[in-house]
């Protein structure tokens, strides 16, 4: 079984249903699925913004917190991942909390799964494109049936200048 870091933007996708729901459900059946300890509090603030929108009641925020404290996804102590997250924030001039996820995919030697569009995004304009290779696209890594990343198109059109 391989093994995933995955961000919030995939984790609140198991407990509210939204775009990339399916996708980011088959994640959890195929993969260990590991993260930052961050995950908890990025998720918490995701559910206290869609209850600020009206997307979510009270009830159903704390009926989907209760659930991802439950999932089953290892959370890895952020303290070891301090100096690469800054220096991956610093190199792609993104902030560092994403930048925490993409350290522990390097450390633990995995692949990192995320919805991020804008991370997504960032990654693309990459010049040395060591963290888009060991990033993938929430779609692209379950198979979807969404387009894939401009690059992954560009590698697979290599005839086209795009």
């Amino acid at each position: 079984m391989s093994t995933l870091v995955v961000d919030a933007s995939i984790a609140v996708k198991w407990v509210v249903e939204e775009e990339g729901t399916p996708q980011a459900l088959m994640l959890r059946r195929g993969a260990k699925l590991i993260a930052p300890e961050l995950l908890v509090a990025e998720c918490a603030n995701i559910l206290w913004k869609k209850v600020q929108r009206d997307e979510l009641s009270k009830e159903e925020a704390l009926l989907a917190a209760r659930l991802l404290q439950a999932a089953e996804i290892e959370l890895a102590p952020t303290r070891s991942l301090l100096e690469a997250a800054t220096r991956i924030a610093i190199d792609l001039d993104h902030p560092a909390y994403d930048c925490l996820y993409l350290a522990l995919a390097v450390e633990s030697d995995c692949r990192f799964v995320t919805a991020d569009e804008r991370l997504l995004r960032k990654l693309d304009q990459e010049r040395r494109g060591q963290f888009r290779d060991r990033t993938i696209a929430l779609t692209t890594a379950v198979g979807g049936p969404d387009e894939p990343r401009p690059k992954e198109r560009r590698s697979r059109s290599s005839e086209s200048d795009e």
